[in-house]
C-alpha cells in the first residue's frame, strides 16, 4: 500500500501540469512587488508625507533598480559562466520576502531629514523591491532555458498574474472609491475608507512572494531526467525543431551540468531576425511598462472613475489570457509580428491622444467613449502581451544568450519609456488632470471639467 501511494505521488509530482503550475507561480513573483506598489498608491499617498509627489519618487527608484540588470550583464560579459541563475534567484527572492515583511511593518514610519518628515523606510524598501523586480528579468528568463519553449509561455502567464492578483485585491480593498458630496452648494470629492489597511495589503504581497519562492524551490527539487524518461525520449517519434532542442528532453528540465552559460552571444545570434525581434520587444515594453501606464489616469478618469477601474481590471485580465493563447498559437512570421505590433500601436496612439485631450477627450459623457477607451486598453495590453510571449518563445531557440538578451531588452525598453514620460508628466505637466465630481454636463459623478 505504501509503495502504491508513493507511485501515485511520484506520477502526480512528475506530471507536466504540475510543472506548468509551478512555473506560473514562479513567474508571478517577478514583478508582483512593483505592481503592488503602484496599485496601492491611492491609499498610501494619503498617509505618507510625500503626498502626491510619491509616484515621482517611485518612478525614480524603479529606474535605479536597473542597477541589478546592469550588474548581471557586466558579470556575464566579464566572468562568463560564473553567474549561476539557480544560485542567484533564491538570494533575490529571499531579499524580496524579507523586504516585504519590513514593508508591512514599517511602511508608515517617517524620519526627520533636514527638518522635514520623510518616509525613509518606505523609500528604501521600495528601492530593494524594485532592484529585485528589475533583476528578475535577466535571471528568471535565462533560468527558464532549462525548460521547453511551452514553459516560457507559462512563465509569461505568471507574469500576467503579477499584475492581475494585486489589482483584484485592491478592488476588494476599495482603492480610490469616492463619493461626491454637496456642502453649502459646493460639490466636494470624499474618498471612502478602505475595507482593510495598507498593512494588510503588504502582508498579501509577502504571501505571494513566499509562494513564488517556494515554487522555485519545488522546481529545483524535481528530477531533471530519469532512465525511463530517456527511454521514452529515445523511442518517441521525431518532433519539430522547437520540441527537440539539444538542451532538453520531453517536458522536463535538463540538469544544470548540461546548461552551458555563454559568455557572449555567438556571432550568429546577432542576425537581422534576432535584432528585429529584440527591437520589437523593447518598443512594446517601452509602451506597456513605461509610456501608457504613466498616462492611464489621464485617458480614463475624464470619463469616470469606473472607467478607470474597468480599464485596469480588464487590461490585467487580457494579459494572462493573451499569454494563454500563445500556448496554442505561435505566430512565427516576422511580417505577422510586425502587423501585430502596428495594430497594438494604433490602440496605443488612440490612448495617447485621449491623454493629450484630457480633461476634455472626445465622446466624453457618452457610453461609446467609455467603451472605446476600455476596449483600447484591452487590445493594447492583450496584443503586446501576446507579442512578448511569442518573441520570448522564438528567442528561446537562440539559446541561453537569447533569453538573457530578451530580459535585457524588456528592461531597457521599460526604462526608456519610464524616463521619457517622467519629465513630461511630473516636471513639464504636459497632461492635465481631471477634476473630481465635475463634468461637462454638470452631473456630479463625472471627473472631467470642460467648458
Amino acid at each position: 500500500m505504501t509503495d502504491s501511494r508513493v507511485s501515485v505521488w511520484s506520477r502526480l509530482w512528475s506530471n507536466p501540469a504540475v510543472t506548468h503550475g509551478l512555473v506560473a507561480l514562479f513567474g508571478m513573483g517577478s514583478w508582483i512587488s512593483v505592481n503592488s506598489l503602484w496599485v496601492e498608491l491611492p491609499v498610501i499617498v494619503n498617509e505618507l508625507p510625500e503626498g502626491w509627489n510619491l509616484p515621482a519618487y517611485l518612478s525614480v527608484l524603479i529606474a535605479f533598480g536597473n542597477l541589478g540588470p546592469i550588474v548581471v550583464t557586466i558579470t556575464h560579459h566579464c566572468a562568463p559562466g560564473r553567474l549561476n541563475e539557480r544560485m542567484v534567484i533564491p538570494c533575490i527572492q529571499a531579499l524580496a520576502v524579507v523586504a516585504s515583511v519590513f514593508l508591512a511593518i514599517f511602511w508608515s514610519h517617517t524620519v526627520n531629514i533636514a527638518g522635514e518628515s520623510r518616509s525613509l523606510p518606505f523609500l528604501l524598501l521600495t528601492f530593494v523591491l524594485s532592484f529585485v523586480c528589475c533583476t528578475s528579468n535577466v535571471t528568471f528568463l535565462p533560468f527558464m532555458f532549462r525548460y521547453p519553449p511551452q514553459y516560457i509561455r507559462t512563465f509569461f502567464i505568471g507574469q500576467g498574474f503579477s499584475a492581475l492578483f494585486p489589482c483584484i485585491v485592491a478592488l476588494g480593498q476599495g482603492v480610490g472609491e469616492l463619493e461626491c458630496k454637496t456642502v453649502n452648494g459646493t460639490v466636494h470629492p470624499e474618498y471612502l475608507k478602505e475595507n482593510f489597511p495598507a498593512q494588510n495589503f503588504f502582508w498579501f504581497l509577502f504571501v505571494m512572494l513566499s509562494v513564488s519562492a517556494v515554487s522555485f524551490w519545488a522546481l529545483t527539487q524535481r528530477p531533471s531526467e530519469s532512465k525511463k524518461e530517456e527511454q521514452e525520449s529515445n523511442c518517441a517519434a521525431p518532433k519539430s525543431d522547437e520540441e527537440t532542442h539539444r538542451l532538453y528532453k520531453g517536458g522536463t528540465p535538463v540538469s544544470d551540468e548540461l546548461v552551458q552559460v555563454e559568455e557572449l552571444p555567438p556571432p550568429t545570434f546577432w542576425n537581422p531576425r534576432n535584432i528585429y525581434l529584440l527591437s520589437l520587444l523593447a518598443i512594446s515594453n517601452a509602451l506597456t511598462n513605461g509610456v501608457l501606464p504613466s498616462v492611464q489616469s489621464f485617458t480614463c478618469l475624464p470619463y469616470s472613475l469606473m472607467t478607470f477601474h474597468l480599464s485596469v481590471v480588464f487590461g490585467n485580465i487580457a494579459n494572462p489570457l493573451a499569454c494563454f493563447l500563445a500556448m496554442f498559437v505561435v505566430l512565427r512570421s516576422p511580417a505577422g509580428l510586425g502587423v501585430l505590433s502596428v495594430a497594438a500601436g494604433v490602440f496605443a496612439s488612440y490612448l495617447l491622444a485621449l491623454a493629450a485631450y484630457s480633461p476634455c477627450p472626445p465622446l466624453q459623457g457618452s457610453n461609446a467613449g467609455v467603451a472605446l477607451v476600455i476596449i483600447s486598453w484591452i487590445f493594447f495590453i492583450g496584443l503586446f502581451s501576446y507579442l512578448k510571449v511569442v518573441i520570448g518563445t522564438l528567442l528561446h531557440e537562440a539559446g541561453h544568450a537569447g533569453l538573457l538578451w530578451c530580459g535585457i531588452s524588456i528592461q531597457a525598453g521599460s526604462l526608456f519609456g519610464a524616463l521619457t514620460m517622467f519629465p513630461l508628466v511630473n516636471v513639464y505637466q504636459v497632461f492635465t488632470r481631471a477634476q473630481e465630481c465635475v463634468d461637462n454636463s454638470g452631473q456630479q459623478q463625472g471627473l472631467g471639467h470642460c467648458s
